[in-house]
């Protein structure tokens, strides 16, 4: 077991100083849209991370997680759409014409994504298996097909923010320095997937994954753990969600699409469940492959479906657990 997490630790660390490398020698040789990829790589991982503290931690297969995705990268639009357009967005209590501040922005799409998780949580929770899976679906296809009839705010055809919002002291339309504010982030919310795993509730929370009548013997709840978990996850994955529609300085309802839930599922499997960076590796190689493949063929998910079917017949762990062993650090 030692060995296991020792080398797992290297793995991270690798990963953690290409995140840093990588995009530091695009910026010397002149390679902006290197620098964009990896930004695209990176915001993906945050989503995936979110998405990680239901599934590898609390068990919880969601389908519905690209609405949290959409809520946050909404939240900035409508935010930057009245800021740019001199537009109130209410007149009372206060006057409020909107924002192209990100730290505000981040706020705001955490906040709204969490609290959207924590209701959608309450009802789906009251479920298990399949059924869960099924209403986080119905969840997200009904965020979705309210955006598209949302005609205030671009309908089917989206809103697009004419300048990437601000951040105090840097020039986000920098590609390395808005790169480095989404691998802060990142960082972040590695960090608290770490921090949470090893914590009391975090070890509350994958023995209600494996025993749940033993967590109901000593006295805790499961479902109560399991919101807890559902609720940041969402607000995780919405902060992600501003940060992708900053990225693009777009917003359309494809963000809340069932096809980017099952992305990001297939993130953590391709990583590996539970694994700290298994959403890290999962994102890279999605990108990378969309990359290099899409230029090529329209059809490229092909080879990346068979990759996804190889790491689940002979890779347990993905790609991280091949490299460092079956063994989770949190088991």
């Amino acid at each position: 077991m030692g060995g296991v997490m020792r080398r797992e630790l290297w793995v991270n660390a690798a990963l953690w100083l290409g995140l840093i490398c990588v995009p530091l020698w695009a910026h010397w040789a002149g390679e902006p849209f290197t620098i964009t990829l990896a930004t695209r790589a990176v915001i993906f991982a945050v989503a995936a991370v979110g998405l990680n503290i239901a599934l590898g931690l609390g068990g919880l297969v969601s389908l519905g997680h690209a609405a949290f995705f959409g809520i946050g990268g909404y939240a900035m639009g409508i935010l930057a759409f009245h800021a740019q357009n001199y537009q109130p967005l209410f007149e009372w209590p206060f006057v409020f014409e909107g924002s192209q501040s990100m730290p505000l922005i981040w706020v705001v799409a955490f906040a709204v994504s969490g609290l959207c998780a924590f209701v959608i949580g309450l009802l789906a929770l009251r479920t298990s298996g399949v059924y869960f899976i099924m209403i986080t679906l119905a969840f997200g296809q009904m965020f979705y097909f309210f955006s598209i009839s949302w005609a205030a705010y671009g309908g089917e055809d989206g809103m697009l923010i004419y300048v990437r919002n601000g951040f105090p002291g840097l020039n986000t339309l920098d590609p390395i320095q808005f790169y480095g504010l989404c691998f802060a982030v990142l960082s972040a919310a590695l960090l608290v997937q770490a921090r949470l795993a090893r914590s009391p509730f975090g070890l509350a929370l994958n023995a209600a994954r494996q025993v749940p009548e033993r967590v109901r013997a000593v006295g805790l709840d499961p479902v109560r753990l399991r919101l807890l978990a559902f609720t940041l996850s969402g607000a995780i994955t919405g902060l992600a969600g501003a940060l992708f529609a900053d990225l693009n300085r777009f917003v359309s309802p494809s963000m809340f699409s069932w096809q980017l839930s099952g992305e990001f599922i297939v993130f953590i499997i391709i990583g590996g469940t539970a694994r700290l960076f298994g959403p890290v590796v999962g994102a890279m190689v999605f990108v990378g492959l969309e990359h290099l493949l899409g230029g090529l063929s329209e059809y490229w998910h092909v080879w990346f479906g068979a990759l996804l079917l190889g790491i689940v017949l002979f890779g347990q762990g993905g790609v991280i657990g091949m490299i460092a062993g079956k063994a989770r650090a949190h088991d």
